[in-house]
C-alpha cells in the first residue's frame, strides 16, 4: 500500500511513543489500522534528553504499528509539547489598495503576515510553528471569520501565534530521521489531540483541552472555533509517579504499574477495605497495603495539577468564555476520579476526552492516552486533503501552507545535513 493512501501519526512523549496509522475507507471514515506503543525513556518533560534512546523507542513503535497494519511507513506527523512551547496572541493590520476596494485571498495573507511579524528577540532562537486565525475586523466591524469578498478600506486579524525553541525541536526531527521516517509535520500536542476528542460545538461555544501527558500538561482555549490561548507547562503523570515510588517504596517502573491498575484521584470513592499488592525493592517480599494509602499520596498531586490549570485559567482573558466547560484527556486523566476530581477545583462541567470519530481498531485506542495519536492522523487527512481547521478560512488558509512549506524545507534541509 503506497504511503500516500495512509497516515501515520507519531506521538513522542515523555513515559511512551505511540504511533497510529490510520486510513480512509469507502465511507470517507477514518479506519485505524496500526496501533504501536513502547515504553519512552529519552525524554525528560516533552523535550530530547537522549537521542539514541528516543530513535529506538520510535522505530519500535512504527514497526509495531507497521505490522499490525500490513503496510511500509516512510514518513509521520510528529506531536511536539515541552516547557519550551510558547503562544501570543498577536494583531495585524493593513490598507486595501485595491480600486474595487474588494477583499481577496491575497489581502488576508497580507494581514495574517503582518501579524506574525513580531520579534522574538532577547531568547533563544525560536520558530513559529502554527499560525491560528481567531477573527478579522473590516472597517471596525468585528467577529468576521471569512473577509474575503466584502468590501472595506481596512483589514485588521488577530492571529494566535504557536512558537517553539529550535534546538528543541530540532531533536525532535532528529530523532525521527535516525530513526529511519520523513517528518511531514509538526503538530502542537493539544491541538492534535483537539481533533480526536472535541466536537465543533465545544469549540465554537468555548471549551477548554487539558491534555495530561507524562511530563507536561497542555492547556489550550476554545472559543469561535479557535484557538484563544494556549500553555505547557512542565507538571504531568511522571510527577504522580514519582511521588507513588517514594511513598510506596517502590522502583518507578512498579509505581507506573500499580498507578495505572489501582489509583485513584479522589479518596473516598474507594471502599476502605480493599487492598492492593506492591512489588518491593531488593528482593523483598511484596507487601500488601489499603488501596487507600496509595490515594492518599496520588489525590494531593493531582489537586495540585488542577489548581495550577485553575490558577492559568483565572489569568486568561478568556475564562468567562469557557462556556461548554473542560475536557481533559492524555495518558494521566485516564486515573478513575480525575474529572470528578477536576470539576470540584475549576467550577465548571468536566468531561473524559477519548478519541471518537474514528472506526476499525476503535477498542484498541479508546484511552485517552491515544488523543494524541488520533489527533495527528486526524490532521494529516485534513493536510492532504487541503482542508485547514485552524485557519477559520473557507478559501484554504495560504499563511498556514506557507508556515508549513517552511517548515517542511527546514525539515529536509536537517535531513541533508543528517545523510551528508
Amino acid at each position: 500500500m503506497p504511503q500516500d493512501s495512509f497516515v501515520v501519526g507519531l506521538d513522542i512523549g515523555t513515559t511512551k511513543v505511540c504511533a497510529i496509522i490510520g486510513e480512509k475507507n469507502r465511507d470517507g471514515e477514518i479506519e485505524i489500522i496500526g496501533v504501536g506503543d513502547q515504553p519512552s525513556t529519552g525524554l525528560h518533560r516533552g523535550m530530547v534528553v537522549n537521542v539514541a534512546d528516543t530513535v529506538k523507542s520510535i522505530k519500535k513503535a512504527i514497526e509495531e504499528a507497521q505490522l499490525m497494519a500490513g503496510v511500509e511507513v516512510h514518513s509521520v506527523y510528529v506531536g511536539i509539547a515541552g516547557k519550551h512551547i510558547k503562544s501570543i496572541n498577536s494583531p495585524g493590520v493593513i490598507a486595501i489598495s485595491n480600486e474595487t476596494r474588494e477583499i481577496n485571498i491575497k489581502d488576508v495573507d497580507r494581514v495574517i503576515e503582518a501579524a506574525t511579524s513580531i520579534s522574538l528577540s532577547g531568547e533563544k532562537e525560536r520558530e513559529i510553528i502554527h499560525v491560528i486565525p481567531q477573527e478579522f475586523y473590516v472597517d471596525g466591524q468585528d467577529s468576521i471569520q471569512d473577509p474575503v469578498g466584502m468590501s472595506g478600506v481596512r483589514l485588521e486579524a488577530d492571529v494566535h501565534l504557536v512558537t517553539a525553541d529550535v534546538s528543541a525541536t530540532q531533536n525532535i526531527v532528529k530523532s525521527v530521521h535516525q530513526a529511519g521516517y520523513d517528518v511531514e509535520d509538526i503538530v502542537l500536542d493539544p491541538l492534535a489531540s483537539s481533533y480526536a476528542v472535541l466536537d465543533n460545538d465545544e469549540k465554537e461555544l468555548g471549551v477548554c483541552l487539558v491534555d495530561i501527558g507524562g511530563g507536561t500538561r497542555d492547556i489550550s482555549l476554545f472559543h469561535s472555533g479557535s484557538v484563544y490561548d494556549s500553555k505547557v507547562i512542565a507538571l504531568g503523570g511522571e510527577h504522580v509517579t514519582q511521588d507513588v515510588m517514594k511513598g510506596l517504596r517502590t522502583s518507578s517502573q512498579d509505581a507506573e504499574k500499580v498507578k495505572i491498575d489501582h489509583g485513584c484521584a479522589i479518596i473516598d470513592m474507594v471502599p476502605e477495605d480493599e487492598t492492593i499488592e506492591v512489588p518491593s525493592v531488593g528482593g523483598r517480599e511484596p507487601r500488601t497495603i489499603p488501596r487507600r494509602h496509595l490515594c492518599e499520596i496520588i489525590q494531593p498531586r493531582m489537586e495540585e495539577i488542577f489548581k495550577f490549570i485553575d490558577y492559568e485559567i483565572k489569568q486568561s482573558d478568556y475564562r468567562d468564555e469557557i462556556i461548554a466547560g473542560m475536557v481533559v484527556t492524555g495518558g494521566a486523566s485516564g486515573m478513575r476520579g480525575v474529572p470528578e476530581l477536576a470539576e470540584q477545583i475549576v467550577d465548571m462541567p468536566v468531561r473524559l476526552g477519548k478519541p471518537w470519530g474514528i472506526s476499525g481498531l476503535i477498542e484498541a485506542v479508546s484511552n485517552p492516552k491515544y488523543a494524541t495519536g488520533v489527533g495527528l492522523v486526524q490532521y494529516g487527512f485534513e493536510q492532504l486533503e487541503g482542508e485547514h481547521q485552524y485557519s477559520n478560512l473557507s478559501s484554504g488558509g495560504h499563511i498556514t501552507d506557507i508556515i508549513r512549506k517552511r517548515m517542511k524545507s527546514w525539515f529536509d534541509d536537517m535531513k541533508s545535513l543528517l545523510s551528508g
